[in-house]
Order: C-alpha cells, then structure tokens, then sequence
C-alpha cells in the first residue's frame, strides 16, 4: 500500500478570470500560496458538461461536484436528467406521476403547475412544463392551472412576455371543451416564492398566499399584469415584478383546494427547497398557513438528498454504481469522512452516489460538526477549526488509509455576498490548510486541494447597465488541484475536470481502477 491519502474539498473556491470581487485573491492566503508554488497543481473543470450538465454554460453545484468528485464518472444531472427521462417517457410511467394523475382525476380536481417560466436551463426549462400539459391532456385530465415566476435573470432582463406567450400558444392550441388549462397567478422570481437558503421567508409566504390562496392584486391575464407593473414602476426587470393573480368576476382562477395535484417544475434544488417544505413539511412554523388545503405535492427532482425534500418527486437522481468508495471497500480500505451540517451530506451521501446508508459500518467512519445557525457571514469561519482538529485527531491514529473533509467557507459566506466575511472565511480556512499540511508531512500522508465548484472568486459582477453589483451565485470558473507530496507529479496534457480526482486517488492507492472510470490525470 502506498501513502494514505488525504482530500480537502475547498467549497466554493475556484480560479477567477474577471477578479470582480474575487475573495480568494483577496484574502491572505499564505498556506495555499506556498502549496500551488511548491508542489503539483493543475486546473478542473467544475460545471457544465464536466459534471454532467447540459452545457458549459451550466453553474457547477456542490452536489453535481460531489457526485463527480466521488465517483470518477460523469453521469446526466438538472436538466439533463429530465430532458433524457422525457425522452424515454421514464417520467410518466414513475410511481409520482401516475399518483399525481389518478388523485386529480378521481376527484375531478385541478392539476396545478408552479415554476420559473424560462429556458435559462439554471432553475428550469419551459419544454419541461410544454411536455408535461401536452401529456397531462393524453392521460384525461380535465382541469389545470399554472403558476408562473417570471426570470429576467438567466435570459433577458424583460423578456417575461416572450415566455408567456410561448406558453399561451401552447394553451390555445391543447385546450378544448375537455381541457382548459391557464396561468392563474405569477411574480418575480426575486420578490416571491423563490428563496433560497432561508433568507427571507416572507418571499415565500408572499408566494404561497398568491399560488395557493389565489390573495394578491388582481388582473384579466399574465400580460396584462406585466405591462401594468411595467407601467407603474419604471425600469422594473422581470424577476423585480410583483405578485398578481388572475380572476374572473373578481375571483381568482387558480386558487389551490383539497385533493388537487401541485407539481414543483423547477429541476434545481436551492430556491425549490423552501417552497417543497411549506407544502411538505407536517410541523411547518416558518409562516402561519391559515389557508392549507390537503394537496398531493411532488417536485421534478428530489431537492434535497439528505433530508428527502420533497417526499414525492418526478425523475429519479442518477444511478451512480462503482462509486470510489464502493472501490475501497471491496479493497478493505478504512475511510474517515468528516464535515459540519451544511456539507457533510455532500462527503457522504452525494460523494457515494446519492446513496444514504454506508457500503460497510466497519470501513467508513462518518463525523459531522454541528453548523452555527446564525447568518454565515457574522461567524465567517464556521466550523473550521473544529473540523480541523477533529481530522488532525484521526490522521495522527493512522487508522484510515482514505480521508476527505468538506470546509463550506468560500460557498456558504461567498452566498451571503458579503465580500469582506467571505474574505475572513477563507483566511480562517487557509490557517487550517497550514495545520492540515504540517500534520500531512510529518506523518506522510499525501494531501490533494481541490474545490467542487467557484463561489468565493467571483463576488461582483457587471449588470445589464453596466454596474458593478453583488452575485452570490456559483461561478464558471476552474477549480484548483494540488498534489501535496514529496514527489513531483506531471499532469496529462488534456482537460481535466472532478470526475478525474477519483482515478487518480486510486492510481496514489496502488488500487485497480474501474474501467468506467475517467481517466487519469497524472502521467
């Protein structure tokens, strides 16, 4: 057996190209500094077609990152996912979708949709709703209504009434004396329904009294509500608009009751998360819900793999087989996992391939810090140093030949998009590089950096006008990765991305590697 080998996953921490708020250049860094100068390093890619997106204009996320990370394979994620289980009509022959149709057809009740009514390929694609009315017609139901969010923020800033008349074209054409199907209410994705990360539950409170109680501001169609708010509000961008419902006789058309259907038809998981709890969760007390009609929910995809958020959803998550722990196990290699709550589902159930029970409770150790509940970015650096000394501990036993550990810093403070925390964070998380490397070199394990994906390193952006304003979204940009050894490592001469850290580790192990496997990455 060569070197036992440790893994740092520097959430969030990727190589900018604008330098726009870039924290990792920022911060004061000596440790990953010394690292990238003295030892093996490269660049990976970490979005798009790396990590199994459908194109490099794609963010990478911590789960996609993980699953890649943790398996040396590239397998369909997002809309990718959905777009291949439309295509095989997997979806409509799932267990949730079956459920969802005979529920509102054997009470003659209503199918509702809600989602972001754009093909920005982020949050959602309008092909998916389109595939799914045409469908919901075939099998016979008769009633549907849908609840839009209006983008402006992964396609033009005011492009809502091009999307709305794609699908009223659409509803024109399928509707009929045996369906009517219509847009029954609809908002900004920033002003309602649509957070994230619970910042402000009050957008989805706004979001829930609008699809849900059919309350809000009333108007004759989508358009009309558009070019109102427009009018009324000047410069307002599409994901700015207010709520509106639509009525009839000053009623609203799509209000939500007992025994109807309501489908999520978001595919990405950070501003569906909240919306999938308020019609989920039986102990919800985030907001008071004076009206809670009993709805059969599901979501396109499970938004949350830890906590099983949404209970039903449409398209399964990937088949991840041969995952490289499934690869140490079978090679009787002791692991040790360890991270705080926010990540440690991602170096245990994403990194084994979505998969929530352990391969062997006798080779993999699994420790998880308790996270601060408070807004990030007032304790920027989390819970590094507990994690590092937990890890130090376990190094020093020599009783794990594989150990990985998630530091959230550059992405949960990098999303709060406060630039100077963000900074901290990261130099709170380099203090802890130091601690890691001096432990790794006196006890002769070799240590690999990487990321999952870009956050920290791109905090500013410009606007459509020009400005410099706040993101707090991932970035497309590389990831680093470093070989910590006292051997000079040389990298093959191609693109590389996440999914070829797991072959590599096995190469450093000595251990054959699965010929599903990318390839590796050192000559």
């Amino acid at each position: 057996m060569n070197k036992p080998i440790l893994l740092v996953v520097m959430d969030g921490v990727g190589i900018s190209k604008t330098h726009l708020g870039d924290a990792v250049s920022l911060a004061s860094t000596p440790y990953l500094d010394y690292m990238l100068k003295n030892f093996s390093s490269t660049s990976l890619k970490a979005h798009g077609l790396a990590v199994g997106l459908p194109s490099d204009s794609d963010m990478g996320n911590s789960e996609v990152g993980h699953n890649a990370l943790g398996c040396g394979q590239i397998y369909s994620q997002g809309s990718k996912l959905v777009n291949e289980s439309i295509e095989s009509k997997k979806i409509y022959k799932s267990d949730t979708w079956i459920k969802l149709i005979e529920n509102v057809k054997k009470n003659n009740s209503t199918l509702h949709f809600i989602g972001l009514l754009s093909d920005g390929n982020v949050h959602s694609n309008i092909n998916h709703l389109f595939s799914m009315l045409e469908k919901t017609k075939e099998e016979g139901v008769k009633k549907v209504r849908i609840h839009i969010l209006l983008d402006g923020r992964d396609v033009p800033s005011t492009s809502a009434l091009l999307y709305v008349s794609k699908l009223e074209d659409v509803l024109n054409n399928l509707n009929d004396s045996n369906f009517d199907a219509q847009i029954a209410s609809g908002g900004g994705r920033m002003v309602i329904t649509m957070d994230r990360y619970q910042a402000n539950w009050k957008m989805v409170e706004k979001g829930w009294n609008i699809h849900v109680k059919g309350e809000g501001r009333g108007f004759n169609s989508a358009k009309e509500a558009i070019e109102t708010y427009r009018k009324e509000i000047p410069n307002i961008i599409d994901q700015d608009l207010p709520g509106f419902v639509i009525k009839e006789n000053d009623e609203p058309i799509g209000k939500m009751n007992d025994n109807d259907s309501v489908i999520l038809f978001n595919f990405r998981g950070d501003r569906a998360i909240e919306l999938s709890m308020a019609f989920n969760d039986p102990n919800f007390n985030y907001f008071i819900k004076d009206y809670n009609p009993k709805v059969m929910f599901a979501g396109l995809l499970e938004y949350d793999g830890d906590l099983h958020i949404p209970t039903n959803y449409l398209v399964n998550p990937p088949e991840i087989h041969d995952t490289l722990t499934e690869v140490l196990v079978k090679n009787n290699i002791n692991e040790y996992a360890i991270s705080e709550t926010q990540k440690y589902g991602h170096v245990t159930y994403f990194w084994n391939g979505n998969r929530t029970d352990k391969f062997s409770e006798e080779l993999e150790t699994y420790v998880k810090i308790d996270s601060d509940t408070c807004s990030f970015d007032l304790k920027p650096a989390m819970k590094c140093y507990e994690i590092t000394n937990k890890l130090i501990e376990a190094l020093k036993s020599h009783q794990y030949q594989f150990l990985r550990v998630n530091y959230p810093n550059g992405d949960m403070v990098g999303h709060t998009g406060n630039l100077d925390a963000t900074i901290k964070s990261l130099e709170a998380l380099d203090e802890c590089l130091g601690k890691l490397l001096d432990v790794c070199i006196k006890e002769n394990y070799i240590m690999l950096v990487t990321a999952d994906h870009g956050n920290a390193d791109e905090m500013l952006e410009k606007n459509s006008k020009g400005e410099i304003v706040v993101r707090t979204a991932h970035s497309l940009n590389k990831v680093p990765f470093i070989i910590v050894d006292d051997k000079k490592y040389e990298f093959i001469d191609e693109e590389l991305g996440l999914s070829n850290v797991a072959p590599t580790i096995l190469k450093l192990l000595d251990i054959e590697i699965p010929k599903t496997y990318q390839k590796i990455m050192i000559k």
